[in-house]
């Protein structure tokens, strides 16, 4: 029993990338609710949990738009859906293109994956870890459910590794491509020196 408790510790661990959204870029484009998006980003213990969750209001798609609080290695991605024909059955990921529009997820993603409707949270999707090094935003487009007029999404875990933002300071110099003895104090009253051959 203390191994499945150890697993699950370790599981969720390295589903925390959701505490690493700046919450204050996230927005979900098509939520019946305003504000609704930002539930399905929950700790890997609430996974299951259907009380919360995220609807789309005029159709299927659903697109999540939103910044890390610093550089992220994407590893993997579970989405988990309301069940029935609601779940979304199709994502397309975009990298640091945040924030964007149903326009912009026409164009070719990032990475695209056909999904499972996985209630039980057990289905990772893995991404190419090379594509998403250095990840700043994130743009999750869901274009198509199961046959529904709505998608209903209740979790999206993100798995990877977390870098804090590199300060990025500028400096300011100023540089002579020839010296002027006349900006440098010498110490010496006669600055006029003569060669004596």
């Amino acid at each position: 029993s203390s191994g499945i408790n150890a697993e699950y510790g370790e599981r969720g661990r390295e589903f925390s990338l959701y505490t690493r959204i700046d919450m204050n870029t996230l927005t979900c484009l098509n939520e019946s609710e305003e504000g609704q998006g930002s539930v399905v980003f929950k700790p890997w213990e609430e996974r299951r949990d259907k009380t919360k969750f995220v609807d789309s209001d005029a159709d299927e798609e659903l697109m999540f738009n939103f910044s890390f609080t610093g550089s992220v290695k994407l590893k993997g991605i579970i989405v988990v859906g309301g069940g029935d024909d609601t779940s979304p059955s199709h994502l397309k990921v975009f990298k640091n293109s945040s924030p964007m529009t149903f326009d912009d997820g026409r164009r070719c993603a990032d990475q695209e994956f056909d999904l499972q409707d996985d209630k039980d949270a057990v289905l990772e999707y893995q991404t190419r870890v090379a594509k998403f090094n250095n990840c700043e935003s994130l743009s999750l487009y869901f274009d198509k459910n199961f046959g529904a007029d709505e998608t209903r999404i209740c979790y999206i875990g993100l798995r990877g590794e977390f870098s804090e933002a590199q300060k990025r300071g500028v400096v300011i110099c100023n540089y002579e491509s020839a010296p002027q003895l006349k900006d440098h104090k010498t110490g010496t009253k006669d600055q006029n020196f003569h060669g004596v051959s």
